[in-house]
């Protein structure tokens, strides 16, 4: 028995995340590397100073002899990228799609206001880790299921635990919009459009809950209940409705909804027809986390280009819009957000602009923009380091990364695969 408890803990031992990097306790100094601040400037020849988890000095480096550092790092002929930011993320909550013991990212029920995802956030997750390499550091991690799903929260991802991983706790709360239109069938053989004929009813059903929890805090009762106290801070802008939602109409009975019941903030979540009620958004201010670029487009008589397209026509509109992965494989495929962005500039998108889609703009709908998401003094030095473009499959190659300043590890299961098998195959060619 012993034998086989010995023979668990080394498995678990050999797959486990890497160890959380320490905390910065050197100075540190990056000098020469191409500088994408993520605002939509560039510093050709740069020179970045770290110290104490933070950016202390970046500037042109031509010409200029900076103060003495602990740990000099060249990065000549390289790129500089701010951490990229991967939203409503389901990554953490589910390790194991078969396994129903590692699955979190729902509950039961369909008001769920009070469900807070970063509770069920697991640090140790592989995919976590797998996400890393690509330079996606940070992350919105969301809640899944039933018509308002819950309250999520922003982290870093290099942590022992999710109290350490925090950067934003209860940042926004979810919903689910109803859909007016459904379609039958399944992917390979579609079948009609049909009508939704309880969509009033479920709109209504959203709007007596907020009504509740309105009547709830006037009425101010001794006895606490708890879903309606998760509802504290729309009305404020301390936390930002998420609605999930891709329909026109859908989207329109949405900002009514906003209107009607003072919400400050409010984020389209999908937001697939958003292109088509611009104004609407605008003179509500109302951001939109667009749904994943590499898609095909909701009808057969649409342009197939549409979801590559559709960040170029929000952003030039000057609607405040970032990129976010949800949908098959989700969890997998957020390693992948950086080349969405790359997609977009091969559509039409200027390259520093498509980088804000999943830096600056992700931050500002986040809520963290005043320590993430730009290169800038004051800000945290969360950001890395490539050999080439960040948002080209073919280039990108992230060497070193940093959170709050920490060196955090690349390594991963995958990486430690190609360097078993590389080693196996150039032991072969010897022979």
């Amino acid at each position: 028995m012993k034998k086989y408890i010995f023979l668990l803990a080394v498995s678990c031992f050999a797959f486990g995340q890497q160890t959380p990097a320490p905390k910065q306790t050197q100075t540190i100094l990056i000098t020469g590397g191409k500088a994408h601040l993520g605002n939509g400037k560039v510093i050709e020849n740069s020179i970045i100073s770290i110290k104490e988890g933070k950016i202390a000095m970046i500037q042109d480096g031509t010409n200029f002899k900076p103060e003495k550092h602990d740990i000099y790092i060249d990065a000549s002929k390289k790129h500089i990228y701010p951490g990229f930011i991967g939203a409503n993320a389901t990554l953490g909550l589910v390790e194991i799609d078969a396994v129903k013991a590692s699955d979190d990212e729902s509950e039961m029920g369909e008001m769920n206001p009070h469900i807070r995802s970063i509770i069920a956030y697991n640090t140790e997750s592989g995919l976590v880790e797998a996400a890393r390499p690509n330079g996606v550091l940070l992350a919105q991690i969301a809640p899944r299921g039933g018509r308002i799903s819950g309250t999520s929260s922003v982290v870093q991802l290099d942590a022992w635990n999710w109290e350490d991983a925090v950067v934003k706790e209860n940042d926004g709360i979810h919903l689910s919009w109803p859909r007016s239109f459904s379609r039958s069938g399944w992917w390979a053989e579609p079948g009609g459009i049909e009508p939704n004929k309880n969509y009033e009813k479920q709109v209504t059903e959203i709007q007596d809950f907020f009504n509740d929890a309105k009547a709830y805090f006037l009425a101010n009762p001794a006895v606490r209940d708890i879903p309606y106290e998760a509802m504290k801070g729309l009305d404020t802008g301390e936390k930002t409705l998420f609605v999930h939602v891709d329909g026109e109409k859908e989207i329109v009975d949405a900002i009514v909804f906003k209107k009607k019941n003072n919400i400050q903030k409010m984020t389209l979540v999908g937001g697939y027809y958003a292109f088509k009620n611009i104004p609407l958004l605008k003179e509500n201010n109302v951001s939109v986390l667009l749904r994943r670029v590499h898609d095909l487009p909701l009808l057969e008589d649409e342009d197939v280009n549409l979801p590559y397209k559709n960040a170029k026509l929000l952003d030039d509109a000057g609607i405040l819009v970032g990129l976010q992965n949800a949908g098959d494989m989700e969890r997998m495929q957020i390693r992948n957000l950086p080349f969405y962005a790359g997609t977009c500039v091969a559509w039409g998108m200027e390259k520093e602009k498509a980088l804000q889609l999943i830096t600056s703009n992700t931050a500002k709908i986040l809520g963290i923009e005043n320590q993430y998401g730009t290169l800038e003094v004051g800000k945290s030095a969360t950001l890395f380091i490539s050999e080439g473009d960040a948002l080209d499959m073919a280039s990108n190659q992230v060497t070193q990364a940093f959170i709050d300043g920490r060196n955090i590890s690349l390594e991963s299961h995958q990486t430690e695969l190609y360097d078993r098998y590389k080693e196996k195959f150039e032991a072969q060619n010897k022979k």
